[in-house]
Parts: C-alpha cells; sequence; structure tokens
C-alpha cells in the first residue's frame, strides 16, 4: 500500500504499470519508427519514480532491474541493434528473457524457455519421488 501512489507517477508519463507487492513492471508500446523517443520516455518515468521514492524514504535499486523488448519477427532486426535502455540513470542491458512471477518471458513470447523450466522441474521431482519410493 505504501508504494501505491507511485502509480500517479507513472501514469502521468503514459507508461502502463503493474505491481505485485514491492515490485513494480513497467509496460511500453514502442513502433520501429519512434524507439529513441519512447524510451526517452521510459528514461523520464523512472528518474521521476526514482526521485519518488527517494522522497518517501524508499530506494530504487537498478541493480535489481531487467529489461526485456519484446518483438515481432519483423521488429527483430531493429530490436537487436539496442543494447541497453536507460533506467533510473542506469544503463540495464537488454535481456533475451527474464522471469514474471515464476513465469519465463522471452523477447518473442514463444514460452520455449519456460516450457523447459517446467520440464526440467517435473523431472527432478519425479525422479525424487521414484527414489523415495524404492525406499519403502
Amino acid at each position: 500500500m505504501y508504494c501505491s501512489p507511485v502509480a500517479d507517477v507513472i501514469t502521468s508519463h503514459g507508461v502502463h504499470h503493474h505491481q505485485y507487492a514491492d515490485d513494480t513492471q513497467l509496460h511500453l508500446a514502442m513502433h520501429t519508427d519512434n524507439t529513441a523517443y519512447s524510451l526517452s520516455i521510459l528514461a523520464a518515468c523512472t528518474a521521476d519514480i526514482k526521485l519518488w521514492f527517494m522522497q518517501n524514504g524508499l530506494q530504487l535499486n537498478p541493480d535489481k532491474s531487467e529489461a526485456l523488448i519484446m518483438v515481432t519477427v519483423n521488429q527483430l532486426p531493429t530490436a537487436s541493434s539496442l543494447s541497453s535502455v536507460k533506467v533510473a540513470g542506469v544503463d540495464l542491458p537488454i535481456a533475451k528473457d527474464i522471469k514474471v512471477l515464476g513465469v519465463i518471458l522471452g523477447r518473442r513470447l514463444t514460452f520455449d524457455k519456460h516450457v523447459s523450466s517446467v520440464v526440467r522441474s517435473c523431472n527432478c521431482h519425479a525422479q525424487a519421488i521414484c527414489h523415495i519410493r524404492h525406499l519403502d
């Protein structure tokens, strides 16, 4: 509840967001012809968020922040030229995938890495159950 007023700061920049506990995710739709402008909006928004946090006795830690650019196949060459995004005055490298509430999201939203991760986890648990069953 203490962080919820930061939503007003974010929406004043025209940026969409999602908050869960102390995590805040920013979402910004960009077109390939105005990428620089969109990234400047994101930089200004995160700078204002950092200021709001400081004024309210909180800290925004850009080192724990991640950036992901989701694209279509046609947009991939243009998006590949971007190597970082400025967030709260810090250049963040563009990640190939990120984990959001337990779901691994990739830049093309294929969920391949998430499915592989779930299968790997299930195999590990199945092996543990087999091991326990043989101990009886």
